[in-house]
């Protein structure tokens, strides 16, 4: 886990999903790998040339972007054409989170004491029909306040405009929310101009020790009635 930029006043953690509420490489990976052998079934290509020009596509953008990632969405909206509807009934079809993941009562334990503290969100490239099956599948759905995708705005991360819209539908502005993810150039970059906080995992176990990365950092005072409360303090990595 690496502490990007923690605001003074928490008041909503916005979370990307896969790679970061679990950890399943096998279920990633056929994430990426069935969208590519559904355009190269239709564009008469073997899923190994297809990919070919993907990972030219992923090299020539790093070397132009300082070394950053693009998400697989962009890729094909950018180099084959496919329209941001395509992409999103592609995915509602072809991903089955039942047959990776199952119940996470650690990730759900984690999540619960969070809320007592922050509003929650998911905010994923992912359609909210297939996030919201992941998040059922693990036992969570219920957690969360708002839950937006690929299909709420009709664009890939990072863009500005769904993560702003994520913001405005937990009713706190950018510099209240912290941005936790697994990837910094698609997760983490953007929020963090736009002044939110930002938090890197490597998967679902960093997850867990979130509440005690969080809750450290905030000090107890007293009221006149010597109620403890807590107020958040500034905590740069």
């Amino acid at each position: 886990m690496k502490i990007y930029r923690i605001p003074e006043k928490i008041s909503a953690l916005i979370f990307d999903l896969d790679s970061t509420l679990y950890t399943n490489d096998d279920y990633v990976r056929f994430q990426l790998e069935s969208p590519v052998r559904r355009l190269a079934e239709i564009r008469g290509m073997s899923p190994g040339e297809l990919q070919g020009e993907i990972e030219e596509y992923r090299k020539d953008y790093a070397k132009d972007h300082e070394g950053a990632q693009v998400s697989l969405g962009n890729i094909f909206k950018r180099l084959f054409n496919i329209g941001m509807e395509e992409t999103i009934r592609w995915r509602e079809e072809l991903y089955k989170p039942e047959d990776f993941l199952s119940p996470d009562p650690r990730l759900r334990e984690t999540l619960l004491r969070l809320r007592n503290e922050y509003a929650l969100a998911v905010y994923t490239n992912n359609p909210v029909l297939v996030a919201r099956k992941t998040l059922a599948v693990l036992g969570v759905e219920d957690l969360f306040q708002v839950i937006t995708g690929l299909d709420t705005c009709r664009v890939s991360k990072p863009n500005e405009i769904s993560l702003r819209k994520t913001a405005a539908l937990l009713g706190f502005p950018p510099e209240a929310c912290v941005a936790v993810g697994d990837r910094y150039d698609i997760d983490l970059a953007l929020p963090l101009k736009l002044g939110m906080g930002g938090i890197l995992v490597d998967g679902v176990e960093d997850i867990y020790c979130l509440p005690d990365e969080l809750f450290p950092k905030c000090q107890i005072l007293k009221t006149s009635s010597d109620t403890p409360f807590l107020t958040g303090k500034d905590h740069l990595e």
